[in-house]
């Protein structure tokens, strides 16, 4: 029997989809009434995989939709597709080519089919994400009050500078009473928090934007952020292994953790100086100390165990 592939290019007004091997294609509207036209055609051939490239938001009804319906959608990612489409030598691109290259994208890789997160899950991420925004907007107004002097101006960044600082205590209070307010998430935080160089805005992160956290092992974990180390090597040819991809946002704030811990949670502090002290740059050692910090983490999380020096350094490593 063949197994069915089916691509969605999503944009504001309409859908455009492709199944594979059969060479299907075919249009709906991104409205209730095309979403229900798309299921109905799509469910009857029983698909494998459908997938969904990210679009910004205009993707999120579509997969809410299709995984209503109990397909099993992923969201792809668009650069990883269009990488894809140009090694295939599909250079050319609108939306049913988009369509087509996504199904066979997915036919070829089979990327696993996870858990949507759920409204609660959604809005904290989304809470997350719009305090990250705020964050870089006091940093870049921070940065123009440096360059300009003429007072008028100077006094403008300060206005907006004040109402950016209390919209950002707003997003802390709404992102803690949300987090607070559920006795699994309080819960979680509070074990992630107990590690050393993890603060409430790396916990909370975690919890909002990597819900796999705790379900995956230590390989698919650091893959999944984006930690895990490519190398590049042909013949006798060694070439500098490098990280990417994956998801940034968590990746920046474990970051943040991996430099606070290296110089304050004694265990990881130890890791960096052997790595350093064997001849490792420090870049290369922080990267390492931010790759094992998320496998304590994800350790902790999967036992349920809070910080304790050696025994979650030993779980880690299973």
């Amino acid at each position: 029997m063949e197994r069915i592939s089916v691509g969605i290019d999503v944009s504001k007004d309409r859908l455009d989809v492709a199944v594979r091997p059969t060479g299907e294609a075919f249009q709906v509207s991104r409205d209730a009434a095309g979403l229900d036209s798309l299921i109905k055609r799509v469910a009857p051939l029983s698909p494998a995989l459908v997938a969904v490239e990210a679009t910004g938001g205009f993707e999120q009804v579509v997969v809410a939709s299709l995984a209503a319906a109990k397909l099993p959608v992923v969201v792809v990612n668009p650069a990883q597709v269009r990488s894809f489409a140009v090694a295939l030598g599909k250079r050319a691109k609108t939306d049913p080519i988009d369509a087509a290259v996504i199904a066979h994208f997915v036919e070829a890789t089979a990327p696993a089919v996870r858990p949507l997160p759920d409204d609660q899950t959604r809005m904290l991420a989304d809470l997350v994400a719009r305090r990250r925004e705020i964050v870089a907007m006091i940093g870049a107004e921070r940065q123009r009050a440096m360059r300009i002097t003429a007072p008028r101006l100077q006094k403008s960044i300060t206005r907006l500078l004040k109402a950016l600082e209390k919209e950002l205590a707003s997003l802390d209070q709404d992102i803690d009473e949300t987090v607070r307010g559920s006795p699994a998430w309080r819960e979680k935080e509070d074990l992630l928090a107990s590690v050393p160089g993890v603060g409430p805005i790396i916990a909370r992160t975690l919890i909002a934007e990597l819900p796999e956290l705790g379900r995956l092992d230590r390989r698919q974990i650091a893959a999944l952020v984006g930690l895990a180390p490519d190398t590049r090597q042909s013949g006798q040819w060694r070439g500098k292994s490098f990280i990417g991809g994956g998801r940034s946002s968590v990746r920046a704030v474990v970051f943040m953790g991996a430099m606070t811990a290296a110089r304050f949670n004694p265990e990881l502090k130890a890791f960096r100086d052997r790595l350093v002290a064997a001849g490792k740059p420090k870049l290369v050692a922080l990267v390492a100390v931010a790759r094992k910090l998320l496998t304590i983490l994800d350790a902790m999380v999967r036992d349920g165990r809070p910080w304790d020096g050696g025994q979650a350094h030993a779980s880690a490593s299973i």
